[in-house]
C-alpha cells in the first residue's frame, strides 16, 4: 500500500477513537464488512471460521483471525494485535478471551447490528461476560457518511464504468430477449468495462407488469412490444460502488406509461435541483414526490427517493420523507423517483449525486428520457 493510503486508514481509526470516547463506550468491536474494510483495508469473506477487531483508545487495533488469513496483516505500517488461531474450533474461545482481556476493562463496547453475526457475538460475549454491548450504528455512519477525494474518485469511476456498460448493452435489448438473459449480458459488459468481480448488486432487469415491481428479480419473461423495461445496475471500483436506474420503452407504448415516464424524469430533475448542502434529506424526497403527487400517482410512488452509497450500496444519508439529517458536503446519495402501475408497467431514473460545497455535483450523465428502443 501507498503510504497515503496507510495514512487514511490511521486517519479513519484515530476518528473513530475520537467517536468512541463521545459516545461514552469503552471501544467497538467489528466483523468483516465495509467498516472493517474501511478501517484497516483488510478483506475478509464471512465464513465459519470468525473475525472480529477491537478498536479502544487506550491501545492500538486487535484482531482475532484464523492462522491461515495472518499474512494480511503483514506489511502495515499503522500498528495491530493479531492473535491467529488454530483449525481446531475447541481452541478458538480461549484466543477471543486472550484478545480482549488485555489493558483497560471494558465494561460498554458498541457493535454494528446490521453486520455482527451470532457467531461472532456469542465469541464475544464468552471473551467479555461483564461487559454491556450496545448498538453502534451512529458512530459508524457518522464516520463514513462524508466521502473524502479518494472515495468520491472511486465512485465516480464505478459510474463511468456502469454508464459504459449499459451503452455496450443496448444493441441486446430488442423483442424477444428475455429479462435473464439481460441481466446476463448487463454483467458480461460490467466485468469487461472494468468493475471489480464483485458487483454493486445483481442487476435488475424488469419487463411489462413485472416493471411494476421495484425490486424485480430478472426471470424468463421475453420483452414484447409495448413494454416499459427498468434497467437498475451498478458497478464497484476500489470497493466503492455506483448504482443507477433508467427505465426504456420496447417499441410504442401505451400513453398513460409515456406520461408517467415524464413525470418521473420531472421529480428526478426536482431532487437533483433541490440537493444542496444545509437542508435536510426529507426535503429532497419532499420535492419528488410533490411532482409525482401533483399529477395524481402519489399512491403510486411506494419507496422512499434515494439512499446512501459508498462502500455499500444502501447507507446513511437515506432520503425519506421524515428524515431531519441535515445534508453535508462529501455526502453522496442516489436520487430515484418512481411510478408503478400493477398489471401494467412501472418507471424509475436513479442518480447519484455528491453534495458539494457549492450545491450538489451529478455524477451519471445518461440520458433520462424514454428511450425507444426495438
Amino acid at each position: 500500500m501507498s503510504d497515503n493510503i496507510q495514512n487514511t486508514y490511521k486517519n479513519r481509526q484515530n476518528h473513530l477513537i475520537k467517536a468512541i470516547q463521545k459516545s461514552g463506550l469503552d471501544g467497538v468491536v467489528v466483523n468483516p464488512s465495509p467498516s472493517l474494510i474501511y478501517l484497516t483495508g483488510l478483506h475478509f469473506h464471512l465464513m465459519e471460521r470468525p473475525v472480529l477487531a477491537l478498536f479502544t483508545p487506550s491501545m492500538p487495533p486487535v484482531i482475532v483471525m484464523p492462522e491461515l488469513e495472518k499474512r494480511k496483516t503483514e506489511g502495515l505500517s499503522y500498528p495491530i494485535q493479531v492473535f491467529a488461531y488454530t483449525e481446531d474450533p475447541q481452541s478458538w474461545a480461549g484466543v477471543f478471551t486472550s484478545a480482549f482481556n488485555q489493558g483497560s476493562p471494558l465494561a460498554h463496547i458498541g457493535i454494528e447490528p446490521l453486520h455482527l453475526r451470532y457467531l461472532e457475538y456469542n465469541f464475544l460475549k464468552t471473551a467479555l461476560p461483564q461487559t454491556s454491548i450496545a448498538a453502534a450504528e451512529d458512530i459508524f455512519s457518522g464516520l463514513r457518511i462524508c466521502k473524502d477525494e479518494q472515495e468520491v474518485m472511486a465512485m465516480r469511476s464505478a459510474v463511468a464504468v456502469a454508464e459504459k456498460a449499459i451503452r455496450a448493452t443496448l444493441p441486446s435489448i430488442k423483442p424477444g430477449v428475455s429479462e435473464i438473459d439481460l441481466a446476463s449480458e448487463l454483467t458480461i459488459q460490467l466485468l469487461r468495462c472494468g468493475s471489480q468481480s464483485e458487483l454493486a448488486f445483481e442487476p435488475i432487469v424488469a419487463s411489462g407488469p413485472n416493471s411494476a415491481n421495484p425490486h424485480a428479480t430478472p426471470t424468463q419473461r421475453k420483452l414484447s412490444h409495448g413494454d416499459l423495461l427498468v434497467i437498475d445496475w451498478g458497478a464497484r471500483i476500489d470497493g466503492y460502488i455506483s448504482d443507477l436506474t433508467r427505465t426504456f420503452a420496447i417499441g410504442s407504448v401505451d400513453p398513460e406509461l409515456a406520461r408517467i415516464a415524464k413525470i418521473v424524469k420531472e421529480a428526478n430533475a426536482a431532487g437533483r435541483e433541490t440537493a444542496s448542502p444545509d437542508i435536510s434529506a426529507g426535503a429532497i424526497d419532499h420535492a419528488t414526490r410533490n411532482v409525482i403527487a401533483t399529477a395524481g400517482y402519489g399512491e403510486f410512488f411506494t419507496h422512499r427517493t434515494g439512499h446512501g452509497i459508498g462502500l455499500e450500496a444502501h447507507e446513511e444519508p437515506y432520503i425519506r420523507g421524515n428524515n431531519s439529517l441535515i445534508l453535508k458536503p462529501g455526502m453522496t446519495f442516489t436520487v430515484e423517483p418512481g411510478i408503478y402501475l400493477p398489471g401494467r408497467g412501472g418507471v424509475r431514473i436513479e442518480d447519484n449525486v455528491l453534495i458539494t460545497l457549492e450545491g450538489a455535483d451529478c455524477y451519471s450523465t445518461l440520458d433520462r428520457d424514454l428511450v425507444v428502443l426495438g
